[in-house]
């Protein structure tokens, strides 16, 4: 999974796997949290329809509690494949995509962020995202770990692997926790981003995606 911006990155272990059963539908969607920090997932549909974001209760994306958000914002469009937004002088006070001003139309990319008025939206692309995501767990036994590498993990997602998820934990929280040094930390982050077959992935990727295939395994608990 795209590491999610900040506004997004709290989420419970129930709603981590609504995500995670949102991106095994194969379809593209897009998450965002209300203004009292409770998840939304909205599906996208096939093909032939736009989908609105606004405040208005009859858009698609209805944000009725962001008084910075128009009554219609912008609008989602499938084009051929692909999806894209457009504000179109729609909003008073603009949309943005990955932190840039929305001018004209813009083909959206699996894990772009939508700012609009306070609230961020992240659209997944649905298919090709979740055959890529989810391999490692569905079509393999998940990785024999070593114990000290299990406990970095479980710390990684949170105290004891069964706490609210706020994000993957730094390297200097984890170490704090287990009482070991950040240097060792690393090295046991780098050995499972190897075993788990995260060493393409940007780096600034690899922390959130280790979390998700964690919990997808069973190898941290929900509750």
């Amino acid at each position: 999974m795209p590491l999610l911006p900040p506004a997004l990155r709290s989420v419970t272990p129930r709603e981590l796997a609504e995500r995670i059963a949102a991106e095994r539908l194969g379809l593209p969607f897009l998450v965002h949290l209300d203004g009292e920090r409770r998840q939304h997932i909205v599906m996208l549909p096939a093909a032939g329809t736009a989908v609105s974001i606004g405040r208005g209760p009859s858009a698609g994306v209805p944000l009725a509690w962001d008084t910075e958000v128009s009554r219609l914002h912008a609008v989602l469009e499938r084009v051929a494949d692909e999806w894209t937004i457009s504000d179109e002088g729609l909003s008073r006070n603009g949309s943005f995509v990955n932190g840039r001003r929305l001018l004209g139309r813009h083909r959206l990319r699996d894990g772009d962020a939508i700012a609009v008025g306070h609230t961020v939206i992240v659209f997944r692309a649905g298919a090709v995202t979740a055959a890529r995501t989810t391999a490692t767990t569905r079509d393999m036994a998940p990785p024999e770990l070593t114990p000290a590498q299990a406990r970095v993990l479980r710390a990684l997602c949170g105290p004891d692997g069964a706490g609210g998820f706020t994000g993957p934990s730094t390297n200097r929280e984890i170490a704090e926790e287990l009482f070991l040094g950040v240097e060792t930390v690393k090295t046991h982050l780098h050995t499972m981003f190897e075993v788990f077959g995260l060493t393409a992935l940007p780096q600034n990727r690899k922390r959130g995606e280790l979390m998700r295939r964690a919990v997808e395994a069973g190898l941290v608990r929900q509750t």
